[in-house]
């Protein structure tokens, strides 16, 4: 069970949410390491500084996969098949297998690309 995280997840640890923050926490006590993919890391980085001192700290705890050519060909198949227009999103979803959670600012849309494939996930809005 991976915990996935989309740009609002990471502006939540930016803003110093604390539920998100809990979440973070025990992903890193169970030993698990949290997901997401370098277009989130665009849609939330600002340059880090002080602004972003949070998400600074909290970013070298997240494996952050590659959005190559392999996670944008399944990510373009997915929104192809859902009729949907966000690669960032989609490609979040691409990421996820069953039994995962997604944590996210938009659980509308993150649900259907979800259903779309058929996925046994945790949508959790942030």
């Amino acid at each position: 069970m991976t915990l996935i995280l989309d740009a609002g997840a990471l502006l939540a640890v930016e803003r110093g949410d604390r539920a998100m923050a809990r979440r973070l926490k025990a992903e890193l006590l169970a030993a698990t390491t949290p997901r997401s993919h370098g277009g989130v890391i665009a849609q939330a980085w600002r340059g880090g500084g002080s602004r972003q001192a949070r998400l600074s700290r909290a970013l070298p705890a997240i494996e952050v996969a590659p959005l190559d050519d392999e996670l944008g060909r399944r990510a373009g198949s997915l929104l192809g098949r859902a009729g949907r227009s966000d690669a960032i999103d989609a490609a979040v979803v691409a990421l996820a297998n069953h039994a995962d959670r997604i944590v996210t600012s938009d659980p509308d849309d993150i649900n259907h690309l979800v259903a779309t494939l058929g996925l046994r996930v945790d949508v959790i809005p942030v």
